[in-house]
């Protein structure tokens, strides 16, 4: 079973008038992994998918996608696939891979329909694309690995970049995930702005009861989404991205724009946040 939704790209004067209902409709995926489905969401923020595919002891087929305007996901499209569950298999163009939890694929335009099999639960992003590049596997050890932040400032985290300009090579594809260190909450703290690009943040790992607060608007104009396990946080590129747990947590991070370089962001001061 296939659903997609659409969101449409929000303006930072007509978000600074929202409610919580309005914020949570337009900028949070509340339900995307759900057992015997693929559920995607299609933003107007740089044409991004995201979504999840959870075959629960069935195959499912992610291909004809109406939103796409196109007759196959992938002609004129590349994904990332992060596997935040039991082992499982994806394949298409006629290779099948085995990922574990936190094994990351990437596939390129044309490789056809995906199939998504065994127990794994599959957070699926996908962007626009203009050439091919080859389908890679990447698992935590192959991937670029960074440690930022400090116990003392509570943003102890390492940093897995998997899709990126050093990395396994895309079109506009950015992705890799946060994790964060024993006694640390904060992630993206100081915040900053990439208004080249826009970014989606899925929380998982989450423990039941737990919430993550996702801060998000622009510096002078912060607001806030309380996000539960297995849900996405979609950022547009006026706004900041940056959370605090109530417990442990780790965050998918993914990015798609103009500018593909890692450190391309305007910094914002904590001092400047309101």
């Amino acid at each position: 079973m296939l659903t997609v939704k659409s969101i449409y790209a929000v303006d930072p004067t007509t978000a600074k008038s929202f409610d919580t209902a309005a914020l949570r409709e337009n900028f949070l995926v509340e339900s995307a992994f759900v057992e015997g489905e693929i559920r995607l969401t299609y933003t107007h923020y740089d044409r991004l998918i995201v979504g999840g595919a959870v075959p629960a002891g069935t195959d499912l087929v992610l291909d004809h996608v109406d939103e796409t305007g196109t007759d196959g996901f992938l002609d004129r499209r590349e994904v990332g696939i992060l596997n935040i569950g039991g082992t499982g298999t994806v394949s298409a163009g006629g290779e099948s891979w085995s990922l574990n939890k936190g094994d990351m694929l990437y596939l390129g335009m044309g490789m056809g329909p995906i199939t998504f099999a065994g127990e794994g639960r599959f957070y699926i992003a996908s962007a626009p694309a203009h050439t091919t590049y080859p389908a890679t596997l990447i698992r935590p050890e192959d991937a670029e690995q960074v440690t930022l932040g400090a116990q003392e400032t509570s943003n102890h985290r390492s940093i897995c970049k998997s899709i990126h300009p050093d990395g396994v090579k895309s079109c506009q594809l950015m992705m890799g995930y946060t994790q964060l260190h024993g006694g640390s909450v904060w992630n993206t703290m100081p915040a900053h702005l990439h208004d080249r690009r826009m970014e989606a943040y899925l929380y998982f790992d989450v423990a039941e009861g737990q919430r993550v607060f996702h801060f998000m608007g622009k510096p002078d104009e912060t607001r806030h989404l309380v996000v539960a396990n297995e849900q996405i946080a979609v950022s547009p590129p006026w706004s900041i991205h940056s959370g605090a747990g109530t417990g442990s947590y780790t965050f998918c991070w993914v990015m798609a724009g103009d500018n593909m370089s890692f450190t391309d962001m305007d910094m914002v001061a904590i001092e400047d946040l309101k």
